[in-house]
C-alpha cells in the first residue's frame, strides 16, 4: 500500500501501542543475551500522567529501546505504588460524598473498598504510559500490595526487627491532624504565613535577679520571644547561648512558667541565637524538633517530654497535670470563629502583665510584632504539621547508610551528574533514624503483635496481690506469619508468665489480656495497628518486583538492575532507601547507575504548580504535536540534570521533523527506494553515495558516545542533525535525477538505519515508516538490529560533497542577501585549482547551485560577490545582474539599524542596575534580542563586504 500523503501521529501511535503489546514485544526473550534492567520509579495509584512523569520515562524508554536494538536481553520493571495517604483519602472523600466514613466500617470492610477503587478506578496513569510509547513489561506489572511483594515487605521488616535495624521509640514526627497520621518530610510543604512574635516576661524563681549592672538592666525575669505562644503549656526549659554574658548569673536558675507554675531550669545551649530577639528562648521539647534535640542535650529523657496536644492538635493535660482547666479541649488555633489555645494564651498573660508590647514604627502599640513565618504545612491534609511526641517504629537509617556510601565511593554505584554526589554525601552522613509507620488503615500491616505484661500472667498468688505499672511498654512480638507470633509468645509467657502448672494458649484478638478458666489460661496479643510509609515498601523495588524473597532465576539474571532514573527531588527519599535495603539484602547495589535528571519548568522558568495555573498536561501536548514530538523535545533538552523549560515553539518544531522524515520516506518511495536487506553498509562508486555512508558511521559513533555518557541531548541532536540537514536537505537533493540502482540501494539502507537510530526517540513514526517501506512485518523495527555500517568515512568523497553543500551554501546566502530569486542563474569564476572537483560535481553544481557558467579565467573588474569556501575565493560578478548602488545603500541603512538596536542593548545589558533589578526573564529576552541582532549586523556586514 502506498504511504498516506499526510503524517497523522493519532492514528498510528494507537496501532502501534497495541501490536508491540499484544505480540509481546516488551518482554525480554533473549536468554542467552547480557541482560539490561531498568525498574519505572512507580507512580501513585491515584496519579494521573503529568509532565514530570512524561520526562522521566520517556529518558527511561530512551534507554530501554537503544539497549533492545543493540541486541540486549531487556527488562523493563512496570508498576504502582499503593500510595497509602493519597489512596486512602481518595476512598474516604468518596464516602463523605455519601454522608458517609471511615469509622462506620471496619478495618477489614474499609480496606475491600479500597481495592473496589483500585479495580474501577486506580491505576489510570499506566494507560497514559502506553500513549507515551513507554516499552514496559506489562505482563508483569507490579503493585505494591500484591501478595508476593507483601511477602517481601514483611520478611524485610522482621529481619532488620532481629539485628535491631527496627525498633521503637518515642521521638518527634510530622503530625498531620486532619489525616491524624505522621508523614514523611517530602509529604511536607512550606508556605509563608503572615504571623507574630510575641515577647513574654518569664518570672525567676527564688527571688533570682539579674543586677542592675546586667546590660538589660534590673529586673527579676527574663524575656522570651516566640511564634507559637499556644506551646507555653508545655515548657521544660529556657535555654541561653553559653557565652552570653547577660545570662551568665542564671545559668542553672528556675523559672516559674507563668500560666502553669511549672517549675524549670535555664540552660545553656548554643541553639539559642544572643542575636535573634532577647537571647533567650523557651524550650518545648515535645513540640519542636529543634527544642526535641536542645531537650535531649538538657537531660530529658523522650519518655519525660511534655505533650500537650492530641492528634486532632487539641490541648490535653499534661503528665505533670499543671496545665489549667480552661485550656483543655481548646484546639491550638483559632477555629470557625472560636479563639483557640494560642489566644487565650496571649490573653492571660496580657492580663497578668507577663506580655511585653511591640511598639512599631509609628508608636502604635501590638501584641505581637507581625512576621511572615515559613511554615510546614501536609501536602494532602492541608493543615498546619504539627511537631508530636509519639512512639513510631524507626528504622537505624544511620547503619544502612554506611554501604551505598562505600558503593559510591568506589564505583559501584555511578552517580549522574557526579555534581548530586556531595549532596547524596552531605544527606547520608547526617541521617537521622527513619520513621516508618503511619497512623492508617489502607497499607502494609506492621507485623507486630503486642501482649499483656508478664505480670498479668502470674499465677503464683492470687489475683489481687498482683501490680504492675499499667504505663509500662506492653511485650512486642514480632514475626511474619500468625503461627511464628503466636509461637513466640507462648514460649515468651512460659518463661516469664509463671502459670503455676496451668495449660497455655495464646490467641490473636482485639486487645491484650488474659482469660483464665480453671487450668486453662488464655493469653490474647493485638497487633499493631499501624501501617507502613509507603516508601518502605517501594525500597525494595529493584528486588521485591523480581519475585524475592523467592530465589528466582529472574532475581538471579536481573539484578542488580543497570540504570536508575529518577528526579533528583526523591534522591533521599525513595533512591538512598532502595540503595540501602538492596545492599542490606541483596548484598549488591540496585543498580549500577543513578541517572538524576531536573525539573520541567514553565516557558518563563518558574516552577509548574497548580496554584499558579502553569501546569502543562502532557496528553494535551500529545494530542496537538503527537507522542514522538514531546517524547524528542524531553530527551533533546535533557542536558545532565538542569532543568527543561516548556517550549512550544520546539515542540512544534520536532512535529515538523517528524513530517519532513515522514515526506523524505514518501520520496523514496516513489522513487523505488525501499527497505535495505543488509545490516553493512552496501558498496558504493559514487561520491555522493560513499560521503553519506560515512556521515552514517560518524553519526552510529556519535550516538554511542553520548549514550555511554548518558547524554541524552547529544544523542538525540546527533541523529536529529543527521536525518534533516545531512539526508533531508542535502542528500536527497543531491541524487535528485540521478537515482541508479547504487543509489538505491545506498539510500534505502540510510533510510533504514535512521529509523533504528531515531526509534528510541521517536518510536511510532519510525516503526510505521519501517514497516511500510518493506515487507517485514514479521520482523518489526523494536526487534531490529543497532546500525553496524562496518564503513569509515571516505575522505575523498566527505572532502568533495561537504566543499559542494559549503559552495552552495554560500550561494543561496548570497542570493538571499541580495534580493536575488533562489531559481536566478549566475556566472562564477573559479580557481583553476578547483577544476578537477568542479568536473566532478559538474551535474550537481548545475542542478544545486544554479549557476549558468562556470569559468576559470579571471573575473571582470566591478562589483561582485565573494564567496570564500574553504580558503578558496569564488566570485560571481553583479554588474548587469542588480543596482549595486541601490543594494549597497538598502544594506547600509538596515546596517545601521541593526547596529543602532544591537549597542542599545548591550548598554543596557551592561547596566547592573537592569540586570540586577529586572525580573529573570525579562534580561533573558534582552540577551536574546541582543544576540539576534548582533547577528543580523554580522550578516548584513558580510553582505556589503561582498559588493565589492
Amino acid at each position: 500500500m502506498p504511504m498516506e500523503k499526510t503524517f497523522d501521529p493519532a492514528a498510528i501511535e494507537a496501532k502501534w501501542a497495541t501490536e508491540w503489546e499484544s505480540r509481546g514485544l516488551f518482554r525480554p526473550h533473549r536468554p542467552d543475551a547480557t541482560p539490561f534492567t531498568i525498574v519505572n520509579p512507580p507512580p501513585n495509584v491515584t496519579g494521573a500522567l503529568h509532565i514530570g512523569h512524561a520526562l522521566d520515562n520517556t529518558l527511561q524508554d530512551v534507554l530501554i529501546r537503544y539497549e533492545r536494538l543493540r541486541g540486549k536481553d531487556a527488562l523493563w520493571v512496570v508498576g504502582m505504588d499503593h500510595a497509602g495517604i493519597a489512596t486512602q483519602m481518595v476512598v474516604e472523600r468518596q464516602l463523605e460524598a455519601r454522608q458517609d466514613k471511615r469509622t462506620n466500617y471496619s478495618r477489614e470492610d474499609f480496606i475491600d473498598k479500597v481495592w473496589e477503587w483500585k479495580a474501577e478506578s486506580g491505576g489510570q496513569i499506566t494507560g497514559q504510559l502506553r500513549r507515551l510509547g513507554c516499552s514496559m513489561d506489562w505482563s508483569r506489572e507490579q503493585f505494591t500490595m500484591d501478595p508476593h511483594f507483601t511477602r517481601a515487605v514483611v520478611k524485610v521488616f522482621v529481619d532488620l526487627h532481629k539485628k535491631g535495624l527496627i525498633y521503637r521509640d518515642k521521638r518527634l514526627v510530622n503530625w498531620d491532624p486532619k489525616l491524624k497520621t505522621a508523614i514523611s518530610d517530602l509529604e511536607v510543604e512550606t508556605h509563608e504565613v503572615q504571623g507574630g512574635f510575641w515577647h513574654f516576661k518569664y518570672p525567676l524563681a527564688d527571688g533570682v535577679t539579674l543586677d542592675a549592672n546586667n546590660p538589660l538592666g534590673a529586673r527579676d525575669y527574663i524575656e522570651v520571644a516566640t511564634t507559637r505562644p499556644e506551646t507555653m503549656l508545655a515548657d521544660m526549659a529556657v535555654a541561653v547561648h553559653p557565652d552570653d554574658t547577660r545570662y551568665q548569673s542564671v545559668i542553672g536558675k528556675d523559672i516559674l512558667q507563668p500560666l502553669t507554675g511549672r517549675r524549670f531550669k535555664i540552660v545553656a545551649d548554643e541553639h539559642a541565637d544572643p542575636e535573634l530577639g532577647s537571647g533567650a528562648v523557651k524550650i518545648t521539647p515535645g513540640h519542636d524538633f529543634n527544642d526535641f534535640d536542645v531537650g535531649k542535650r538538657a537531660g530529658f529523657k523522650p519518655g519525660e517530654m511534655l505533650n500537650m496536644l492530641d492528634g486532632d492538635a487539641n490541648v490535653i493535660q499534661t503528665s505533670d497535670g499543671l496545665i489549667p482547666q480552661e485550656y483543655l479541649g481548646l484546639h491550638r488555633f483559632k477555629r470557625d470563629g472560636i479563639d483557640g489555645a494560642r489566644e487565650l494564651v496571649v490573653q492571660r498573660m496580657k492580663e497578668a502583665g507577663f506580655l511585653i508590647p511591640h511598639i512599631d514604627k509609628d508608636g502604635n502599640v501590638h501584641d505581637a510584632e507581625p512576621r511572615t513565618i515559613q511554615t510546614p504545612f501536609g501536602d494532602r491534609g492541608g493543615v498546619v504539621i504539627e511537631p508530636w511526641l509519639t512512639d513510631q517504629w524507626y528504622v537505624d537509617a544511620e547503619t544502612l547508610a554506611q554501604p551505598p556510601m562505600q558503593a559510591v565511593r568506589d564505583g559501584r554505584i555511578n552517580i549522574v551528574p557526579k555534581t548530586w554526589e556531595k549532596t547524596f554525601f552531605n544527606w547520608m552522613e547526617n541521617i537521622q533514624p527513619w520513621c516508618v509507620s503511619r497512623q492508617l488503615w489502607w497499607g502494609h500491616r506492621i507485623p507486630a503483635w503486642y501482649g499483656p505484661p508478664s505480670g498479668w500472667v502470674d499465677f503464683s498468688k492470687s489475683v489481687n496481690e498482683q501490680e504492675w505499672d499499667s504505663s509500662a511498654p506492653l511485650p512486642c512480638f514480632v514475626a511474619e506469619t500468625d503461627a511464628d507470633v503466636i509461637q513466640k509468645a507462648a514460649d515468651f509467657y512460659q518463661r516469664n508468665g509463671n502459670l503455676d502448672g496451668k495449660n497455655l494458649t495464646v490467641e490473636i484478638g482485639d486487645d491484650a489480656g488474659v482469660q483464665v478458666e480453671h487450668s486453662e489460661v488464655t493469653v490474647r496479643i493485638r497487633r499493631d495497628a499501624d501501617v507502613l510509609d509507603t516508601w518502605f515498601s517501594s525500597a525494595l523495588w529493584p528486588f521485591a518486583t523480581l519475585g524475592w524473597p523467592e530465589d528466582s532465576d529472574l532475581v538471579k539474571r536481573h539484578y542488580p538492575n543497570d540504570v536508575l532514573i529518577s528526579g533528583f527531588d526523591i534522591l533521599f527519599f525513595w533512591d538512598a532507601r532502595m540503595a540501602m535495603q538492596g545492599m542490606e539484602f541483596m548484598g549488591d547495589v540496585p543498580w549500577k547507575t543513578l541517572y538524576l535528571h531536573g525539573l520541567v519548568r514553565a516557558p518563563d522558568g518558574a516552577k509548574m504548580s497548580k496554584s499558579k495555573g502553569n501546569v502543562v498536561d502532557p496528553l494535551g501536548l500529545i494530542d496537538q504535536y503527537g507522542a514522538d514530538a514531546l517524547r524528542f523535545f524531553m530527551a533533546a533538552m535533557e542536558s545532565q540534570g538542569r532543568d527543561i523549560k516548556m517550549d512550544d515553539a520546539r515542540l512544534a518544531g520536532y512535529r515538523n521533523f517528524a513530517t519532513k522524515l515522514w515526506n523524505a520516506a514518501r520520496f523514496c518511495e516513489a522513487n523505488g527506494i525501499s527497505a535495505s536487506t543488509t545490516l553493512a553498509a552496501p558498496a558504493a562508486t559514487l561520491p555522493v553515495n560513499r560521503w553519506i555512508i560515512g556521515e552514517v558511521a560518524a553519526t552510529v559513533a556519535a550516538m554511542e558516545t553520548a549514550f555511554a555518557a548518558y547524554r541524552f541531548d547529544d544523542a538525540a541532536n546527533a541523529i536529529y542533525s543527521f536525518a534533516w540537514d545531512r539526508f533531508c536537505d542535502w542528500y536527497l537533493e543531491l541524487i535528485k535525477g540521478a537515482i541508479d540502482d547504487e543509489t538505491k540501494a545506498v539510500a534505502g539502507w540510510v533510510l533504514d538505519q535512521i529509523l533504528v537510530m531515531l526509534h528510541p526517540f521517536m518510536p511510532f513514526i519510525t516503526e510505521e515508516l519501517w514497516t511500510g517501506l518493506g515487507d517485514r512485518a514479521d520482523y518489526p523495527l523494536i526487534t531490529a538490529k543497532w546500525p553496524e555500517p562496518k564503513a569509515e568515512r571516505d575522505t575523498e568523497a566527505s572532502a568533495d560533497i561537504d566543499w559542494l553543500i559549503k559552495l552552495v551554501s554560500e550561494l543561496r546566502a548570497a542570493k538571499a542577501e541580495l534580493g536575488l530569486p533562489p531559481g536566478a542563474r549566475l556566472t562564477a569564476h573559479f580557481p583553476a585549482s578547483l577544476k578537477t572537483r568542479t568536473d566532478k560535481l559538474a551535474a550537481q553544481l548545475d542542478r544545486l547551485a544554479r549557476l549558468e557558467a562556470i569559468s576559470f579565467d579571471p573575473a571582470p573588474a566591478g562589483a561582485s560577490a565573494q564567496l570564500v569556501v574553504e580558503g578558496e575565493t569564488i566570485t560571481v560578478p553583479l554588474e548587469g545582474v542588480i543596482d549595486i548602488a541601490a543594494e549597497r545603500d538598502r544594506l547600509s541603512k538596515a546596517l545601521a539599524a541593526a547596529a543602532k538596536e544591537r549597542d542599545g542593548l548591550a548598554g543596557r545589558l551592561g547596566n547592573p542596575s537592569f540586570v540586577e533589578r529586572a525580573k529573570p526573564e525579562a534580561v533573558e529576552k534582552a540577551r536574546a534580542d541582543h544576540a539576534a541582532k548582533a547577528a543580523e549586523a554580522d550578516r548584513l556586514t558580510a553582505a556589503l563586504a561582498r559588493l565589492g
